[in-house]
């Protein structure tokens, strides 16, 4: 794979808190200039890089995040908001405690009700990897499955850890067919974007990739 081909399965991320709009504006000139996958940003920029940019971009944002501990009903809303202002593809964090609970049965609802709101929009379920057992990885590759969302996705950047091999390895052996995998979190070399890709995974989010492979590029 190219490095051009790699571009093409990062979702170019800017989730800082402190992100100004010319923070943003760098990040979709790039994202235009180096054909990624996506933009991922802050729910609040959604409507004006929708209005700015039109259907040149392709428009991710996080949803219940980082901690993902909001109610359902809250989720619901900022899907339906960020949809009807642009967005085209969703980043849900799930509810962890909901995990640690042995409450999976809540789990799957709250990702199948996100789906619905979704329709043929992308859902990308982010399980926050580094806070759970392996059979708790193992139980959400099924429920990730079986409620119908697109991608289970390692992690927030936000937590104590990020995306690693041994992660993806388990989430190809557990997830269904229809499951794509998304590796987010501490990505911070042109080899680990390599490695991650080659390991299956349809997307990577990180904030570096543009940076990384700018000079291999030109």
């Amino acid at each position: 794979m190219t490095v051009r081909e790699m571009l093409e399965h990062v979702d170019h991320t800017l989730l800082k808190p402190y992100a100004a709009w010319e923070d943003i504006e760098k990040l979709c000139g790039e994202a235009l200039q180096y054909h990624t996958a996506s933009v991922c940003v802050p729910p609040a920029y959604v409507k004006r890089i929708h209005d700015t940019y039109g259907e040149k971009l392709n428009i991710c944002t996080v949803i219940g995040f980082p901690l993902g501990y909001s109610t359902v009903e809250s989720k619901l809303t900022e899907t339906q908001v960020a949809l009807s202002q642009g967005c085209s593809e969703i980043d849900m964090v799930i509810n962890i405690g909901d995990v640690k609970n042995g409450d999976f049965d809540k789990v799957e609802k709250e990702i199948r009700t996100i789906k619905e709101a979704c329709g043929s929009h992308i859902l990308k379920v982010i399980v926050e990897t580094c806070y759970l057992t392996r059979e708790e990885k193992i139980a959400l590759c099924r429920i990730v499955t079986k409620a119908g969302a697109d991608y289970i996705k390692t992690s927030t950047g936000f937590g104590t850890g990020g995306a690693v091999r041994e992660d993806v390895e388990l989430f190809k052996a557990h997830i269904g067919p229809n499951v794509k995998i998304k590796a987010a979190g501490g990505i911070s070399t042109l080899e680990e974007l390599a490695m991650f890709l080659e390991l299956g995974c349809d997307r990577v989010g990180t904030s570096r990739a543009v940076g990384l492979c700018r000079d291999v590029i030109q």
